[in-house]
């Protein structure tokens, strides 16, 4: 196996989103809004494992990208020209018994003094402090439906203010669903994110190499996915992105296979899918390579058709272009090139028209990437299907499926699956990848693997 060079922390990336940026979003925001609306964002809660065990914290995306705020139980509203401050913060109190079992808290003072919060309470006091800071407001902008318990808290809040009518008090009269605004904004990258994004890629990319050259016949699933763990641990971060794939042979060809506990065999294919998370921000990439380091010639075939049209998607991701017309592009090249090795028959319009490489390529050709790793937008906007802009950022993920009972090909085409995916910035005069890095021709697989 190779001796993989140390990372330290220190030598690591350490590209990250500045306090002033989240003042710069908040700021944002706001503009965007009708005079004398308030947004409420509720973070993430802990959620239990098993026992007295709850699984790794982490924050809700749209909650950090508006605060940087890291802790629990949290919720933050944002007040258009308040008088007395337009950002406020409700988060646990500082409690030194509860602090010596489970870490150290911001308190309040510390959301003032370190994330920038024009005023703060404790969350239990939230329910007391919160009614003068709705009251009056036209609009209240929160994330509906999510989460029932949040619901039903913010529909006691404006009873209360409703029940206050006597007394002067007003609710406010129309609840929107703040996605509509919050997600087009975390739709287009900034340069700072672009940049996170960037090392983020780099890292991830590192790791696919250090899985290429450890590979070779016996090693298990599992011990693939520690080398990539053992890249982004050593480099400063402990998060993956998502739970890695990595799947050889037949369970390269289940999607989203993750429990990587066989052994990789001689002549098979090993898939990996696997992503760093820095800062908040996801990598998303893709590699399929040969346990053994060498290609055979019908891995050697899906492999080829499938990086076609993976570089033929990447070209055609350029400002103006349907994100629809790249699904269809892929579709196109992976019909036409299935044809041509005999695995479908007919006329190639008509194979096209009818979907029939749907039996073994039956996902679409990507997703947004960001804070998530499915990230927010979705593909249309007002029923029409989005075209892209500089600042997106997608993934490009062709992949051919031949499930091992597969009865419509030879046997010599069964098990094999292949995905290859790669992080494809939109810029404004046509695209970056920041995965480029890790190799993905055969003959670069194969050099790589020879380094072992």
């Amino acid at each position: 196996m190779n001796t993989q060079t140390r990372i330290t922390p220190s030598q690591s990336a350490r590209a990250r989103i500045e306090r002033s940026i989240f003042a710069r979003r908040r700021q944002a925001l706001m503009a965007k809004l009708p005079d004398n609306a308030v947004v409420l964002v509720a973070a993430a809660q802990m959620q239990p494992r098993n026992s007295d065990v709850e699984y790794p914290f982490r924050q809700s995306s749209d909650f950090y990208y508006l605060t940087g705020f890291d802790e629990p139980d949290a919720i933050a509203l944002l007040l258009p020209g308040h008088k007395d401050g337009e950002y406020v913060l409700f988060c646990q109190d500082k409690d030194p018994v509860m602090e010596v079992w489970h870490g150290y808290r911001a308190g309040p003072e510390g959301c003032m003094r370190d994330y920038d919060a024009d005023g703060a309470w404790p969350i239990d006091d939230i329910d007391a402090q919160i009614i003068p800071l709705l009251d009056g407001r036209n609009q209240l902008y929160y994330s509906m439906g999510q989460d029932a318990e949040l619901d039903a808290q913010v529909q006691l809040w404006l009873s209360q203010l409703r029940q206050g009518g006597r007394h002067g008090l007003q609710a406010p009269g129309q609840l929107v669903q703040l996605d509509s605004v919050l997600h087009e904004m975390r739709l287009i990258k900034s340069a700072e994110e672009a940049e996170v994004m960037r090392e983020a890629g780099e890292l991830s990319a590192q790791a696919h190499c250090d899985a290429m050259r450890t590979c070779q016949p016996g090693i298990y699933e599992y011990q693939l996915e520690a080398v990539i763990n053992h890249r982004f641990a050593m480099a400063g971060h402990r998060q993956c992105a998502y739970p890695s794939i990595v799947g050889g042979g037949r369970n390269a060809c289940v999607l989203h296979y993750t429990e990587n506990n066989q052994p990789l065999q001689e002549g098979d294919l090993v898939l990996i899918d696997a992503g760093v998370e820095q800062d908040y921000y996801a990598a998303d990439i893709t590699r399929t390579f040969p346990v053994n380091g060498r290609f055979s010639e019908e891995q050697r075939a899906i492999y080829q058709l499938v990086l076609k049209a993976q570089l033929a998607c990447i070209e055609a991701c350029q400002p103006g272009a349907c994100w629809n017309s790249i699904h269809t592009l892929s579709l196109e090249v992976l019909t036409e090139g299935l044809l041509e090795l005999g695995l479908l028959e007919g006329e190639l319009q008509s194979l096209i028209a009818s979907g029939a490489c749907k039996d073994f390529y039956m996902h679409r050709i990507g997703h947004w990437l960001g804070m998530d790793v499915h990230d927010v937008g979705g593909g249309r906007k007002n029923g029409k299907w989005r075209t892209l802009q500089s600042g997106m950022v997608l993934t490009i993920e062709p992949g051919l499926y031949i499930a091992p009972d597969c009865k419509k090909v030879e046997p010599r085409w069964r098990g094999i699956g292949v995905r290859i995916e790669d992080n494809v910035l939109i810029t404004g005069d046509g695209h970056e990848v920041l995965t480029a890095s890790v190799p993905k021709t055969v003959a670069e697989i194969e050099a790589l693997m020879a380094q072992g």
